[in-house]
C-alpha cells in the first residue's frame, strides 16, 4: 500500500481523552477540531458519511484503508456540505478516478473548511475504541501542545444530555415534490434528516414537506397530512424531547408515523421506553439485522451511539404498547419497534441505503401501504357518515 505524503502536509496529532496518542498528518484545514471519536466500518460512502447531520459533534474514523479514491461529486450529498467534526483517515487518496467525480476528497475538505488527518493508525485506533469506548478527542496539528489539547478535550461536553438535533434542524419548511402523480402528503421532521429519505418517498408519490423541530402537534393535525415522517439526527434522544408529544398526539388522530435512528429513539420513548448510550455505538453499512415480524436477515446501514432498551422476550420496559420487531445480530440491540394498535412503526437503522445496501427499502413501501389503508379507512367513515 503506498503512503499518502503529500510534501503540503504537515504533523498532526489525535489526542484520545484517556491520553493516547495517535500521529499523522493534517489532511484538509490545518487547525483543531474536537468531539467524540467513532469508528465506520463502511468500504465506500465517504461522502454521504461526511454530510450525515447524525455524524454532528463527531470526529468520525474511517477503518478502510484506503478513502478518496473515486472522488467527491454533487449527487451524493445527504445535506448541502460536510457535518462531521473532523475526519480520520489510513490514507487518503492522491488520485481519484471516476465518471461521477467533480472532485477530490482534500480539496472538498479545504472548501468546506473541515480538519481532517491520514497517516493514523486506525487498525489500533478503532480497536483502542472498541475495547474503551467511544470517547472525546481532538485533531490538531503537531506544534498545539498536548497540555493545552486535553485542557479543551476535558471541558467538552460528553454526548449523554447533549441534544445536537435540535441545532442542524431546519428553520424554515420546504418541500420535495412528489415525482409523477402526486398520492400522499408526507410530513418529515427534521432532526437531521438525509436528502435520501424524502427523495425515496417522492419517488412513491408523496409529496414532502420538511419541517422544524419545533412544530406542535396542533400545527401538524392542522394540516392533516396522510403520515408522519420523524428523521434520523445526532445527539441523545433523551434531550430531544419536544417531539414526544407530538409523536403521541399524532399517533391518536390513527395517523401512520415512520422513525428512523433518532426517530426511532423518539417513538420508543413517546410510549414509555428508555434509552441508553452504546459502548462504540453502530456506524457501517454492513450491519445484519433479524427481522422478526417477517423471518429475515438484512445487511443494514447504520449510524448511532444510543438504543432503546428492551427486556429478552422482546418486550419495552415501560412501554407495553410497543413491540419490538428487529434485533442486530451483532449485539441483539433493539432495531425496529412496532405500536400494538397504532399505525406507527420505527427502525433504527437507515433503510435509505446511503450509503449501503438496498434490503431495507422495502420499509417505504410498508410506509406507503399504512397510508393507503388510513385513507380507505377514512373513505368508508365519511359514506357511512
Amino acid at each position: 500500500m503506498g503512503a499518502d505524503v503529500n510534501p503540503r502536509s504537515n504533523p498532526a496529532y489525535l489526542l484520545l481523552e484517556d491520553g493516547r496518542r495517535f500521529e499523522g498528518r493534517i489532511l484538509g484545514v490545518e487547525d483543531v477540531a474536537l468531539g467524540e471519536v467513532v469508528f465506520n466500518t463502511g468500504m465506500t460512502g465517504y461522502q454521504e458519511i461526511l454530510t450525515d447531520p447524525s455524524y454532528t459533534g463527531q470526529l468520525v474514523t474511517m477503518t478502510y484503508p484506503q478513502i478518496g479514491n473515486y472522488g467527491v461529486n454533487d449527487d451524493d450529498r445527504e445535506s448541502p456540505e460536510p457535518q462531521v467534526a473532523g475526519f480520520i483517515v489510513r490514507e487518503a487518496a492522491r488520485r481519484h478516478s471516476s465518471w461521477r467525480a467533480t472532485g477530490g476528497l482534500e480539496e472538498y475538505l479545504l472548501e468546506h473548511g473541515v480538519v481532517g488527518i491520514s497517516q493514523v493508525d486506525t487498525r489500533a485506533l478503532t480497536r483502542h475504541i472498541r475495547d474503551r469506548g467511544a470517547m472525546r478527542g481532538a485533531l490538531a496539528p503537531a506544534h498545539v501542545p498536548a497540555e493545552e489539547l486535553m485542557e479543551r478535550i476535558q471541558a467538552l461536553p460528553t454526548m449523554e444530555g447533549l441534544d445536537l438535533a435540535c441545532g442542524v434542524s431546519t428553520t424554515a419548511r420546504y418541500e420535495v415534490p412528489a415525482v409523477g402523480q402526486e398520492r400522499f402528503h408526507v410530513m418529515a421532521y427534521d432532526f437531521g434528516v438525509k436528502a435520501h429519505s424524502p427523495r425515496l418517498l417522492a419517488e412513491r408519490g408523496c409529496r414532502v414537506t420538511i419541517i422544524p423541530a419545533s412544530i406542535t402537534a396542533d400545527e401538524i393535525l392542522e394540516e392533516a397530512p396522510d403520515g408522519l415522517f420523524i428523521s434520523n439526527g445526532p445527539g441523545d434522544p433523551a434531550a430531544v424531547d419536544r417531539a414526544l408529544e407530538a409523536i403521541r398526539e399524532v399517533s391518536k388522530r390513527q395517523m401512520p408515523i415512520f422513525g428512523i435512528c433518532l426517530g426511532h429513539q423518539l417513538i420508543g420513548r413517546a410510549f414509555g421506553g428508555e434509552t441508553y448510550k452504546l459502548p462504540f455505538g453502530h456506524h457501517g453499512v454492513n450491519h445484519p439485522v433479524k427481522a422478526l415480524n417477517r423471518n429475515t436477515v438484512e445487511i443494514t446501514s447504520q449510524n448511532h451511539g444510543f438504543a432503546v432498551r428492551a427486556e429478552d422476550d422482546d418486550s419495552i420496559p415501560g412501554a407495553p404498547d410497543l413491540q419490538v420487531t428487529h434485533r442486530n445480530l451483532y449485539d441483539g440491540t433493539v432495531e425496529g419497534l412496532e405500536h400494538r394498535s397504532r399505525p406507527v412503526f420505527s427502525v433504527q437503522y437507515h433503510p435509505e441505503s446511503a450509503p449501503g445496501p438496498h434490503d431495507s427499502r422495502y420499509l417505504f413501501d410498508q410506509f406507503v401501504e399504512l397510508m393507503e389503508t388510513a385513507r380507505s379507512r377514512r373513505t368508508e367513515a365519511g359514506s357511512r357518515g
